[in-house]
């Protein structure tokens, strides 16, 4: 039970920074809003989890 509290208050807390983050210093980056830069916003969570993913499959394969 200890787990999955401090699981959903680690989730709750990235969140948080995540929002505030995208709130207030985001406006301030000069991005130009393009077609390239827009399929990268939306493609790079799903390479990142596909990465992890592997990495971790890899290192469970290997034990």
């Amino acid at each position: 039970m200890e787990n999955q509290f401090s699981l959903i208050v680690k989730l709750l807390v990235m969140s948080a920074v995540i929002s505030i983050l995208l709130k207030y210093v985001a406006p301030s980056l000069p991005i130009p809003a393009t077609a390239i830069n827009a399929l990268i916003l939306v493609l790079l969570p799903t390479v990142v989890m596909a990465i992890a993913l592997l990495w971790r499959w890899q290192i469970q394969k290997q034990n």
